[in-house]
């Protein structure tokens, strides 16, 4: 992991992945005792997505405000990050990359936690639908899913442990969509979620990119995610 363009709490940096260095921005929160780790991933690399779209940023400023260690990053190919851009296969390789981000922070910071570092995973659009890929591999104390394309992906169930009695191994999840998504259909996720037995939380005239309605978002995750 490498770092420039320090500047107070917030810096710029490399972080080595599985296809070359990925671009990433780190920041941390004013408290001496953070309340854990959390990683952002973005839209789709095809359409333009990267880590300093909107929702991404404002989920990006929450975490932060919620005294967390809050990472978003460029997936491979994007921007300033190396290796291919997104090559299909289910986004199997973005999901190496969330891995790999997550594991770097968290071993960077492990000294600042008394036992491994809560993390959280966080994602909008295509960048939600990795992190819940991500998710079974991460074990995430958390999941923030903004409008997430999860069946574009055929993502999987967060219901991941084997033993439904060991609850306390599931994610606390958080779902937020817009009523008029014409990107993400509203549909898809509730039917992906409903087996699940997962809420959303539905923002009333809200489109794929939250227009105008980014404070909406900001709130709903600051009051969902507060400990």
């Amino acid at each position: 992991m490498t770092a420039h363009n320090s500047q107070n709490l917030s810096r710029n940096l490399f972080i080595d992945g599985p296809a070359g260095k990925l671009e990433a921005i780190l920041a941390e929160p004013a408290s001496p005792s953070p309340r854990g780790i959390a990683v952002i991933a973005h839209p789709h690399p095809l359409y333009g997505g990267t880590m300093n779209n909107k929702v991404v940023h404002t989920l990006f400023k929450s975490f932060l405000e919620l005294e967390f260690i809050t990472v978003k990053f460029n997936f491979r190919g994007v921007e300033q990050s190396e290796g291919p851009l997104y090559s299909g296969n289910d986004g199997l390789g973005e999901v190496d990359d969330v891995v790999a981000v997550a594991e770097a922070v968290t071993a960077e910071y492990a000294s600042r936690f008394n036992s491994s570092p809560p993390l959280c995973l966080a994602g909008f659009s295509f960048g939600g639908a990795i992190q819940v890929f991500a998710a079974q591999r991460l074990k995430p104390q958390q999941v923030v899913l903004v409008a997430p394309a999860v069946e574009r992906l055929n993502a999987p169930s967060l219901s991941f442990p084997q033993d439904m009695q060991d609850v306390q191994s599931l994610p606390r999840v958080l779902i937020i969509h817009g009523d008029q998504d014409d990107v993400v259909p509203l549909k898809t996720v509730l039917d992906w979620a409903a087996p699940q037995e997962l809420p959303i939380v539905v923002v009333p005239g809200a489109e794929h990119f939250f227009h105008r309605r980014l404070h909406i978002l900001k709130r709903l995750v600051l009051d969902s995610c507060r400990p």
